[in-house]
């Protein structure tokens, strides 16, 4: 049988402890989530991710991800600066595999985040 899962209200799903986000630009940025589900192959992970504001690196070239934001805004730019979004609540954003840029988050932010991969990508 193949069984399924069911979150209640995404905003008062309780997160693990706040800590210094690894890599933030910004002193005394902090970051906080809860993995919901992973998939038995460990290839797909949906979680709760919140973040304060400042300004962070980031890396998709392992997995891909799909961010619906909750709350917050911020913008997200192109490692090479040739591209910018402003986000915020009740946007979905897509990370493609491959994407590399910057997260500006310009008031504390709360998303529901979904990462998959690929076994080569993972593997790498």
């Amino acid at each position: 049988m193949i069984d399924f899962a069911t979150f209640g209200d995404l905003n008062e799903i309780q997160l693990g402890a706040f800590a210094d986000k690894p890599t933030t630009t910004t002193p005394g940025q902090q970051e906080a989530a809860r993995q919901l589900w992973q998939s038995a192959d460990g290839l797909c992970s949906i979680g709760i991710w919140e973040c304060t504001p400042g300004h962070f690196t980031a890396d998709r070239t392992k997995s891909a991800e799909y961010c619906q934001i909750l709350s917050g805004r911020a913008t997200i730019t192109t490692a090479d600066g040739t591209g910018a979004r402003d986000i915020g609540a009740g946007d979905l954003l897509v990370l493609p595999l491959g994407w590399q840029g910057a997260w500006t988050i310009h008031s504390h932010m709360r998303k529901v985040y979904f990462l998959t991969a690929t076994a080569a990508s993972a593997a790498t």
